[in-house]
């Protein structure tokens, strides 16, 4: 793997790890009652599409590896160009379910 894609996927771990730190203990009523935390997570999400889409520009086979690679650079997108359509319910539902089993994907990744 070359390096850059390394460290691709060493900020989407580090953003993974952040959005866990920022919404432990948290409800999705906590989440949409407070803007920081709303904020937060919503930069970290963008960091997490924005470094997976240049590593799978680096590594054309990541994809094989990193399950939904293109929604989860999608999302980046949607929250970016179409952030008045971003539900925090969906962000809040794509947390809880997919973002564990990214940052295992990539953690195990990294570890080869």
């Amino acid at each position: 793997m070359q390096p850059e894609t390394k460290k691709f996927l060493y900020d989407v771990l580090q953003a993974c790890e952040a959005i866990f730190a920022f919404t432990d203990g948290k409800t999705l009523q906590d989440y949409e009652g407070d803007l920081l935390l709303e904020s937060g997570v919503e930069r970290q999400l963008m960091i997490i599409g924005e470094a997976l889409g240049q590593a799978d520009k680096t590594d054309p086979n990541l994809g094989d590896t990193i399950t939904d690679i293109r929604q989860i650079v999608n999302l980046r997108n949607v929250i970016v160009h179409g952030y008045a359509t971003v539900e925090n319910e969906t962000i809040w539902g794509i947390l809880q379910q997919y973002l564990p089993n990214l940052h295992q994907q990539v953690a195990k990744i990294l570890e080869k």
